[in-house]
């Protein structure tokens, strides 16, 4: 069988490696950076935070997946005490309990959501005005979008549904998503996968690649539009500030903090997972979403507003912050009338294939890489048969 290429080693591209090696393809991973993960990066100790509040979803295609060989490693839930430390920010204030609305909406099937509405309007016939606002903002928390209510209904519905539900789906891999990272990696190698980091590929090169065999982009849109050459490459994303700091441990510490005045969220990862600072401190990340306009300052004035509700003394207590700008690198979001069907294809022409969080593929957050990091490489496989005219075995993935 021919060579199979990947470009880009995140979430998608690791997928789609170990998926065609699996099928018996010789295959080669090629990352622009010198270590791999893309957002599923974890900063060095002594403060491990991802890139962003990260979670697994125990429902998602690719739990399974990763359990079946092996992969995800130690994860941790949430200690059932620290889901009463819940804070929603509600009119200013912090509130121990969410509106009786969101409870009511959270039951609701995502299949009675319309596609061609907007969920503001949508949740306003079923729980009011004041409900679906609060309901748009909480299920920011998987969209890192302004505006939630004036996306797709049954796009901001499926996930509110997830999010609330009870017991919560949300696991944590243990270390921080960079162990994932390893793990899967080193599964990769096991399996012959040539791992090439610091390997930037730029169209001149994809084009040598090409003629070796099929190739997986699974890199950003941004950077596969650029690769490409193709300007039909775009898609909707969000824009988002993302705020880490460490605090020196106090008792009575919230756990969340969920705005529901504004889309915010801010979680204290140490109430999970203690490792990942240093003893005597708590690390906490948060995601604030800004409009096309606004500035940076602005996201981190309003985690400020939930650290005033839910930490005490924090300034006082801040052994360490950074805050980031992600700009169209948070997933894709659809618009009222659009699907994931509507995204860019996998499938791209001349034997290249497209892996990616904004990608023609189901899912929630990281599970839209997965799936179709797994799609692109068994398409891949397929195209390297017919260009070798030998068989391949599907059935090994």
């Amino acid at each position: 069988m021919e060579q199979i290429h990947v470009i880009g080693g995140g979430l998608a591209g690791l997928t789609a490696a170990i998926t065609a090696a699996e099928s018996g393809a010789r295959v080669t991973l090629h990352e622009g950076h010198r270590t791999l993960g893309g957002r599923a990066r974890t900063t060095d100790g002594p403060h491990r935070a991802n890139e962003g509040p990260h979670a697994l979803y125990r429902r998602g295609p690719h739990w399974t997946w990763l359990a079946r060989r092996d992969l995800l490693g130690p994860v941790v839930s949430v200690p059932p005490l620290e889901g009463l430390r819940f804070r929603f920010r509600r009119d200013g204030a912090a509130r121990r309990v969410p509106p009786v609305a969101l409870l009511r909406l959270a039951r609701r099937s995502a299949r009675t959501a319309p596609v061609d509405a907007d969920f503001r309007s949508w949740a306003t016939g079923q729980i009011g005005e004041e409900g679906a606002r609060a309901a748009a903002n909480f299920a920011a928390t998987a969209l890192f979008h302004h505006d939630p209510g004036a996306l797709s209904a049954r796009f901001v519905q499926e996930r509110f549904r997830r999010l609330a539900s009870l017991p919560p789906e949300a696991r944590y891999p243990a270390g921080g998503w960079a162990r994932l990272i390893e793990r899967m990696a080193a599964h990769a190698r096991g399996l012959g996968v040539a791992v090439e980091t610091g390997a930037r590929v730029d169209t001149r090169r994809l084009g040598e690649l090409a003629r070796t065999g099929p190739v997986v982009v699974a890199t950003s849109l941004d950077s596969a539009r650029a690769l490409l050459a193709d300007a039909s490459l775009t898609g909707e994303s969000g824009r988002t500030v993302l705020v880490d700091l460490a605090l020196r441990t106090r008792r009575g510490d919230a756990f969340v903090v969920s705005d529901l005045d504004a889309p915010g969220w801010l979680e204290r990862f140490t109430a999970q997972d203690p490792g990942l600072a240093p003893a005597g401190e708590q690390l906490l990340q948060g995601q604030f979403p800004i409009g096309p306009d606004a500035r940076r300052a602005e996201g981190a004035a309003r985690a400020e507003d939930l650290l005033d509700l839910g930490f005490p003394c924090w300034r006082e207590r801040t052994t360490w912050r950074v805050e980031a700008l992600a700009d169209g690198r948070t997933g894709a979001v659809d618009r009222p009338g659009a699907t994931w069907r509507d995204r860019p294809s996998v499938v791209r022409g001349d034997g290249v294939f497209l892996a990616g969080d904004q990608v023609a593929a189901p899912g929630l957050l990281s599970e839209v890489s997965f799936t179709s990091g797994l799609e692109a490489a068994m398409l891949a496989v397929k195209a390297a048969g017919r260009r070798s005219g030998s068989g391949v075995d599907l059935n090994r993935t």
